[in-house]
């Protein structure tokens, strides 16, 4: 079925409205023609009723009646004198007189002349019984009639019949006139329904026409900004097509950012390789460069030139375990997780920092009660002194640091310094990897600008956050967990 169907929207919708109208046009005109020969046949029953009783009215005052005679039946068609014709009959109607097996009959044709009914006429006549419903006959000779038979007073039969030519007539020219509006109907609506369909689908067809600009777009490589837009007046939420506009505009919207997601994430791929390098080959040039003058020169403290290279070679090797935590954890990598008492976490990490800085004034803030979290202790741990060694080595010595732990919805761990602040155009990367204050990359700056995007990662996989705001003399960096 499907196949004698069009392929395009705008002939399947063409092809179902004329279908329709079609089948309206068929449903109506069937109705209108029952209902036409059903008032007919009934107008033509009561015609027929009142010349029935004209016909029994001649009978009933005619004592006579109808006499058979004897003559030869195979010679004569009648047995009788021919019955009497009432006054007021129409032209075409029928009267026969049946007495025993003797029948005579009458036919008033459009002459006016009456004239009588043949043998097989009259047969067909006689076997209409009395008391039965008007019913439609075809009578040899003459055509269809509508017949009903009576009985006279003095005993014989009366059949009275009319023609049902006016009527199959009249039902013949409304079938005709139905069939010709119907075909009118048909032709106009799939020129008109062809018209207003497309009309409607202009739309539509403008949706079509900006996806397939979109499509025309290099889509697969750099940054892409802001592609077309569907036309706000074809995005009403209240129509289809403004259904389809607006999920369309959504859908856009979503592929810009998916793709500069992914042209930002091609991008910082590119920068973290290297970075990555840079700071790789800054320990290996110091490694070779030491092998080179241990080679040529011979001298003899090789414990000096050793422990330099086992100083850059534990640099080198923290700066690897480094980019392969953040590498498994940015694969999604489950941590461990158990209970972990926040508390003495806190605590012990701020006095590891006391000891290591004993120039600054380190205090925290801790409830009485164990504050227990599910995490991996390790990885937490390593957050909490991330952001403690970054105050340190990003503050005067006469800074004072306060950690402070507090318990709401959720567990946050502050670390508050009344340091110089943060650069503003640097605290919305400061959890980025290699982002560091100081770009020049010397050894005299600190790490390599991992510790802040380590400790974003350990939060992510702990399904928490870390926050950072900062004015001068007022930085505080916020780890957020979720309570057990």
């Amino acid at each position: 079925m499907r196949k004698f169907l069009p392929s395009s929207l705008t002939g399947r919708l063409v092809v179902t409205s004329v279908a329709l109208v079609a089948v309206v046009s068929i449903l109506v005109a069937a109705t209108a023609t029952v209902v036409m020969q059903s008032y007919l046949t009934g107008r033509l029953d009561t015609q027929l009723e009142q010349s029935k009783m004209r016909a029994q009215g001649e009978f009933e005052g005619n004592p006579g009646g109808f006499h058979p005679r004897d003559n030869d039946s195979q010679s004569n068609a009648f047995c009788g004198d021919p019955p009497p014709l009432a006054r007021g009959q129409s032209a075409g109607s029928l009267t026969a007189i049946i007495a025993d097996d003797c029948f005579a009959g009458l036919v008033i044709p459009s002459s006016g002349v009456p004239r009588q009914l043949s043998r097989n006429a009259l047969k067909k006549l006689a076997k209409i019984e009395v008391g039965d419903a008007p019913q439609t006959i075809e009578v040899p000779a003459l055509g269809s009639y509508r017949a009903v038979a009576a009985t006279t007073p003095q005993g014989n039969t009366v059949v009275q019949a009319l023609p049902t030519e006016d009527v199959e007539s009249t039902i013949s020219k409304l079938i005709w006139f139905e069939t010709l509006f119907a075909l009118l109907g048909i032709g106009v609506s799939a020129v008109a329904g062809r018209i207003l369909v497309r009309r409607q689908l202009r739309p539509l067809r403008e949706v079509a026409a900006t996806a397939h600009e979109v499509i025309a777009m290099p889509l697969s490589s750099g940054e892409i900004g802001e592609t077309v837009r569907v036309p706000a007046e074809l995005t009403d939420p209240d129509t289809e097509v403004g259904q389809v506009g607006g999920a369309l505009n959504q859908l856009l919207g979503h592929v810009e950012e998916a793709l500069d997601a992914r042209h930002e994430s091609e991008q910082q791929v590119r920068q973290f390789l290297a970075d990555a390098s840079h700071e790789l080959r800054t320990p290996l040039s110091t490694i070779k460069g030491y092998a080179e003058l241990s080679r040529r020169t011979g001298r003899d403290d090789p414990d000096q030139i050793l422990a330099k290279v086992e100083s850059e070679a534990g640099r080198m090797s923290t700066l690897v375990e480094d980019m392969l935590l953040l590498a498994r954890l940015d694969a999604g990598r489950e941590v461990d997780r158990r209970p972990v008492d926040l508390t003495r976490l806190v605590v012990e990490a701020v006095n590891d920092a006391r000891v290591v800085d004993p120039e600054r004034q380190w205090t925290f803030d801790v409830p009485d009660e164990p504050v227990t979290v599910t995490g991996d202790e390790q990885r937490l741990h390593q957050a909490v002194t991330n952001l403690l060694t970054n105050a340190s080595r990003h503050t005067p010595p006469t800074t004072t640091i306060d950690v402070r732990l507090q318990v709401g919805d959720t567990v946050r761990v502050e670390v508050h310094d009344n340091g110089p602040g943060i650069d503003p155009a640097l605290v919305p990367t400061i959890f980025e990897r290699f982002v560091r204050g100081d770009s020049s990359r010397t050894r005299a700056s600190g790490g390599a600008g991992l510790g802040m995007s380590l400790v974003r990662a350990i939060m992510h996989a702990h399904h928490g956050t870390a926050a950072v705001e900062s004015t001068p003399g007022d930085t505080t960096f916020t780890l957020t967990l979720p309570r057990d």
